[in-house]
């Protein structure tokens, strides 16, 4: 790292001599000096000693109070007692009293006498020796990790304890007791619906399922032209905002932007298997009213009569994915929600950051790994080369969790449930993965994460690969609108800072050759 310039002082950077005026001189008088002399204040002196300063904010004040401009005094709309520094004070120091109360000047004293004034511009002329920074920043970790940067009611991951909820509840216990619209309804509503209110909910989603027209007969170019169905929905979605007339969450009430949540969120399963259909020659499907929300989603797929075992298998992994803290794709989409574009804004860029291999690309790479290593006799030489290498192993580790995934334990017994074809071989997998890192990386402790599970779990209720993301996603939305109907309630745009590393400006800039 390159050596930090020592900070100059106040006495470097100050103006000096100052422009001064007396108690007893009138406004005018004083204002006019400030004109004449191009500065922003003037210091207000008994003898040398500063007994205020008169700013030009003063200046506007006296102005708007309409009061006789000859009679009017310095002293009755000084500062009385201004703030001061000494000359030795550090620039930082400096920038911290000005910042902390708003000024933009400040005298400088030495020994109850004014030598000098400092003010914001004077600051900025050492930006090229090091930057200022202002009292309240902190210095984050890279990545952001375990910086909390928003209060939610969302929902949260303990990673510690291999626990995380959404609201109050256990999103495990719900993902076995409850169906998905349920929790639909928890992070949307607030609350767990009655068998009333269930209907209800389910009567205002339903229509939502079925596309509009305008983008049912563009959506075969879309599949014809998206590389893949994640593709083909971030286009998918940004169209139907854009012919529903989704308008900037910042001009609408909670009500509307409810409902367009409950459109996006509702449509997406509908994108996807539409476009999975198109990308294979095949018509989409029209979802039907009849099924839950997982077998809904195999037959939107297949156009084959569900098996209802496998269908509310896949909706138990659907529900265990909808929402997990600020991962990258919901931190996205509230980062968008803050600026108050639409709801539809803010869920294309979700499925942009889901699209990528390390956030929600895994469940197909984790179903790889089992395929590379084909049998039960291979696994552990398999497993001994990747971990010399230092290759990563997919299907396990997690950010958050530094235990047991509890979506992995329950996808795992999900698996065992439906007899699953790779369950007793993806098992002895994960147990020699454990064995051999004890055995290698003493300490480093990896545990199966959700994608392991899930892609077994996928795997034999027919999905194909190109489809474990957009299956993710299709359930992610549900989070991702719960948390951008709670960041424009209550919204102020999320805008960090970064420390600039390049080579000090300002560099003068060289005469075109």
């Amino acid at each position: 790292m390159a050596d930090v310039p020592k900070v100059p002082s106040v006495a470097e950077l100050m103006s000096s001599p100052v422009v001064t005026a007396l108690p007893d001189e009138t406004v005018a008088a004083a204002a006019t000096r400030m004109r004449d002399e191009r500065v922003g204040s003037v210091v207000v002196v008994d003898g040398t000693r500063p007994i205020g300063i008169l700013t030009e904010r003063d200046l506007v004040r006296w102005g708007a109070a309409g009061v006789d401009p000859g009679a009017s005094k310095v002293a009755e709309w000084m500062t009385a007692d201004p703030d001061c520094v000494a000359p030795d004070t550090g620039v930082q120091a400096a920038y911290d009293a000005l910042a902390s109360h708003g000024y933009r000047h400040i005298p400088v004293v030495d020994a109850n006498t004014l030598v000098g004034i400092v003010s914001m511009r004077d600051l900025l002329r050492i930006a090229s020796i090091q930057p200022v920074v202002h009292p309240g920043e902190i210095e984050a970790p890279p990545g952001l990790e375990g910086v909390i940067v928003a209060e939610t009611e969302v929902g949260d991951v303990r990673g510690l304890e291999g626990f995380y909820h959404y609201r109050q509840f256990s999103a495990v216990d719900l993902a076995d007791k409850r169906n998905l619209e349920d929790v639909w309804h928890l992070l949307f509503d607030g609350s767990l619906p009655t068998a009333a209110q269930r209907e209800a909910f389910l009567a205002e989603v339903r229509p939502y399922r079925v596309l509009p027209d305008e983008v049912s007969e563009v959506l075969p170019s879309i599949a014809a032209g998206s590389r893949s169905i994640m593709e083909g929905v971030r286009t998918a979605v940004s169209l139907l905002g854009a012919v529903e007339g989704f308008r900037p969450t910042l001009d609408i009430d909670h009500a509307e932007r409810r409902r367009n949540a409950l459109q996006v969120s509702a449509a997406i399963p509908t994108l996807i298997t539409s476009i999975y259909r198109l990308q294979q020659d095949r018509p989409p499907v029209t979802p039907r009213d009849d099924l839950g929300y997982g077998a809904n989603y195999l037959w939107m797929m297949s156009g084959e009569e569900p098996d209802l075992e496998l269908g509310r298998a896949v909706e138990q992994y659907q529900m265990t994915t909808i929402d997990h803290g600020f991962n990258a794709s919901t931190f996205t989409a509230r980062v968008i929600t803050s600026t108050g574009a639409d709801v539809a804004a803010a869920v294309v860029g979700g499925i942009g950051a889901l699209s990528g291999p390390l956030h929600g690309g895994a469940p197909s790479r984790a179903l790889d790994l089992l395929d590379a290593i084909g049998t039960v006799e291979n696994a552990r030489p398999y497993l001994v080369d990747a971990v010399t290498r230092g290759e990563k192993i997919m299907g396990f580790g997690h950010r958050v969790y530094k235990t047991d995934d509890p979506r992995s334990l329950f996808l795992r017994g999900v698996a065992e449930r439906i007899g699953a074809a790779k369950i007793e071989f993806a098992k002895v997998v994960e147990q020699t993965v454990v064995d051999v890192l004890a055995e290698l990386k003493p300490g480093r402790n990896l545990y199966a994460n959700v994608e392991f599970y899930a892609g077994v779990v996928m795997d034999h209720a027919g999905l194909p690969r190109d489809l474990f993301t957009p299956t993710f996603a299709s359930s992610r939305v549900i989070g991702w609108s719960a948390n951008v109907l709670e960041q424009a309630a209550d919204n102020r745009i999320i805008r960090p800072s970064a420390r600039y590393v390049g080579p000090p400006p300002p560099q003068p800039v060289p005469d075109e050759d």
